[in-house]
């Protein structure tokens, strides 16, 4: 049965997928702006869509706790936990204007890259060094001038549930660019949807949002401070 939910799901997925990237095609050859309204809300509508359809069809629910530690508006820095490609969705529903930093290659994908340029969102190339840090930060700097609220995996690859991995430095160069505080996020998603599997399993995903770390705090105590919370932020109270 898991196995026909996740062929179901995985058919929903990438037609979901593939019709909306084709269908934001002409709005992105057209487009002069930065961050079309039309682009994001096709992300969100492509979030929507793919979520209810792993709801539905694979018995995948999510729950969130902490949603008082998110703005209404305004830019943010938000730093989660990645265990699954559902992490790479659920932020677009989850805050007004999500900018997402991603890995370089995903832009290589056929039309869903033009839909990820289409959306703004900021895309690093993880083996360039320094200056994966430079383009960082230039698209802090316009996520910053849009209002938008920023997400960053500061682990830097999707882990396995369990699997401790360090916290990689981007994260706060771009807390020093944006002089905002950082909203550290645990997730356990990987046990429902793993990395590069095919199967999805019922269950209820956690998202646990925790407290922003004040701006300005030193850069070895916030990579100390989100290693904690990222241990911490799902055990029980």
């Amino acid at each position: 049965m898991t196995f026909l939910r996740s062929l179901a799901f995985n058919i929903w997925f990438y037609g979901v997928t593939a019709f909306l990237a084709i269908a934001s095609m002409p709005a992105y050859a057209l487009s002069r702006q930065s961050v079309p309204a039309w682009g994001l809300w096709v992300a969100r509508l492509w979030a929507r869509l793919t979520l209810g359809g792993l709801r539905v069809l694979c018995g995948t629910r999510w729950e969130v706790t902490g949603l008082e530690h998110l703005p209404a508006s305004g830019p943010a820095v938000v730093a989660s936990m990645h265990q699954s490609a559902f992490d790479t969705m659920v932020w677009l529903l989850l805050v007004p204007r999500c900018c997402y930093v991603l890995k370089r290659e995903l832009l290589d994908i056929p039309v869903f890259g033009a839909m990820c340029r289409l959306t703004g969102m900021i895309a690093v190339d993880r083996g360039d060094g320094s200056g994966a840090i430079r383009s960082l930060l230039r698209g802090a700097d316009r996520a910053m001038a849009e209002n938008r609220q920023i997400v960053i995996f500061p682990e830097g690859t999707r882990a396995p549930p369990g699997t401790h991995l360090p916290i990689q430095p981007g994260v706060a160069a771009l807390a020093s660019r944006t002089r905002l505080p950082v909203i550290p996020v645990a997730t356990d998603s990987g046990i429902c949807w793993g990395r590069r599997a095919f199967h999805k399993r019922a269950g209820v995903i956690r998202i646990a949002i925790g407290a922003p770390l004040p701006a300005g705090m030193a850069r070895d105590q916030l990579l100390r401070e989100l290693d904690r919370a990222f241990a911490t932020g799902l055990q029980p109270t």
